[in-house]
């Protein structure tokens, strides 16, 4: 699994509990797979079409710095199945795990179409 990218966890990002809030843990996996999509394999159009379980393993707290993993599990002809684990970058401790989200490449129209990646 790549870890690409780092968050330092700052007020604004915590619920009532003073825990990271799942929603914005959430938003940011979208964000940086997408990202991670892009740089990879330079697709410019694409979409999550689906996030798969999530398991909140540990909490996150105010000044955490956390990393965002992921890793290509399947290629399909419009899509691109991948892993996402989120950690403590200090403590390598889970903080989150999502076993499927699955990226389609789409036109225009928002419909898929072939990306052209192969799986070799």
């Amino acid at each position: 699994m790549e870890f690409l990218n780092r968050k330092f966890i700052r007020p604004r990002d915590l619920n009532y509990r003073d825990t990271l809030f799942g929603g914005r843990l959430l938003r940011w996996i979208d964000e940086e797979c997408t990202v991670f999509v892009v740089s990879k394999f330079k697709l410019r159009d694409i979409a999550t079409k689906i996030i798969g379980e999530i398991d909140f393993v540990k909490p996150a707290y105010k000044t955490d710095v956390i990393e965002f993993g992921f890793e290509v599990t399947k290629i399909g002809k419009t899509s691109l199945v991948l892993k996402s684990c989120v950690r403590n970058f200090f403590t390598k401790d889970n903080i989150i795990v999502v076993d499927k989200i699955v990226m389609v490449c789409v036109d225009a129209n928002n419909n898929s179409v072939p990306h052209g990646i192969s799986e070799d």
